[in-house]
């Protein structure tokens, strides 16, 4: 029997939460609910889940320091989930390591199929025998696997969502190719995302604190146009 991938709901309205859990468990996924920020941690490790939609107002610890700590010590998938439709609200989440937000009242329908989609990008790779098929490119000090979503950086492993990953994975496989906004959006987003392309500036901005320019190679901008990885001779 294939177990069933688990969703951790986090929201202090508990008529939501049931909502949310009855869509998802419709669709054969594994819910718990917690109705503050300070249970997550915890319920991280005994509940293991797969994925986290996280409401932004909670009590206590807010949705944004919740994120901030999940992601001090996870890669795990957070749709932030919010009355709140400003932009900067969208941006700050997506800066502190969200994968995805969506705004209330939200169809069920689209709530899961976010949450499919969230689940696919970051689905784990089963082992590969086929070197082949492994997804990797590698170069001084810098070696990014999208088959296991590893990076390692100066030797050291780092940590992150599978988003961040699969846009440097997607720049690093073309040097010195230039891409749009709107190319990088669709490439790694995809049409299922309803974001704007500030979603990708809020991206880069995240990897550049990760992964620092090199000699031998950078993230790098082209002002009015995009942004490439740029390798140099």
């Amino acid at each position: 029997m294939v177990s069933r991938q688990k969703i951790l709901i986090v929201d202090d309205d508990n008529n939501i939460a049931e909502l949310i859990s009855l869509y998802l468990t419709k669709e054969c996924f594994e819910t718990m609910i917690v109705n503050d920020g300070e249970s997550v941690l915890p319920t991280l490790d005994t509940f293991q889940p797969n994925l986290i939609l996280l409401d932004l107002m909670l009590p206590g610890m807010d949705g944004y320091q919740v994120c901030r700590e999940v992601r001090a010590k996870s890669a795990i998938p957070i749709i932030m989930l919010s009355a709140k439709g400003e932009i900067f609200d969208k941006v700050l989440g997506l800066e502190l390591g969200a994968d995805d937000y969506m705004e209330k009242p939200f169809d069920s329908k689209e709530l899961v199929a976010r949450v499919k989609a969230v689940l696919r990008r970051y689905k784990a790779a089963p082992a590969v025998s086929e070197k082949t098929d492994i997804k990797c490119v590698e170069y001084p000090d810098l070696v990014i696997n999208q088959t296991n979503y590893s990076v390692i950086y100066m030797g050291h492993s780092v940590e992150m969502p599978p988003k961040e990953l699969e846009l440097l994975y997607f720049l690093a496989s073309s040097p010195n190719h230039v891409f749009t906004r709107e190319q990088l959006l669709d490439q790694i987003w995809g049409y299922e995302y309803a974001g704007d392309t500030r979603t990708v500036d809020v991206h880069i901005k995240r990897l550049r604190e990760k992964i620092k320019d090199h000699a031998s190679w950078r993230l790098a901008t082209i002002w009015g146009i995009g942004y490439k990885f740029e390798v140099k001779n």
